[in-house]
């Protein structure tokens, strides 16, 4: 893995707090003229350190209020039950997130939906229609208390 300096780690740190500064204002921040600032950026972009730029939305605000954490068991697993069940799971709209994990469960998704029928809907048709899944098991979000979408560096 390429070696990052202290001047490439405050970029990202500056990026993760707002990424719609200008490359003037990035350089200011980190005390660089803009043309090194762009460069850096750029050459952290192409390396892959920053993988993307997004807007975060307020789920409730657009009607997704609900969030599930959903944990699934396979009945058995495999490397090609596995790819099927990630290549199914990319095209669903209501999973945000999927992890593969250890323990009692294979899957944990985060889920948004409208609402407990918006829900069932998904469970149902769509998780339930996956081949080989054994069970799910839904947490239900009563509030969020800390959700910080950086990477502390």
């Amino acid at each position: 893995m390429e070696q990052i300096d202290e001047t490439d780690l405050q970029i990202l740190r500056t990026l993760q707090r707002n990424a719609k500064l200008t490359t003037k204002e990035l350089a200011d921040a980190v005390h660089l003229t803009p043309t090194p600032v762009f460069e850096r950026q750029k050459r952290l972009e192409r390396k892959g350190y920053i993988k993307k730029y997004v807007a975060v939305v307020d789920a409730e605000k657009v009607g997704l209020g609900l969030q599930v954490f959903c944990k699934v068991k396979m009945q058995q697993i495999n490397h090609e039950i596995a790819d099927a069940f990630a290549r199914r799971i990319r095209r669903i709209d209501e999973v945000t997130e999927c992890y593969n994990t250890s323990g009692a469960y294979d899957y944990l998704l985060k889920v948004r939906a409208r609402d407990m029928k918006h829900y069932q809907e998904f469970v149902l048709n769509k998780l339930g229609e996956i081949e080989h899944v054994a069970s799910i098991e839904s947490t239900f979000v009563m509030s969020e208390l800390k959700n910080d979408y950086a990477v502390n560096i």
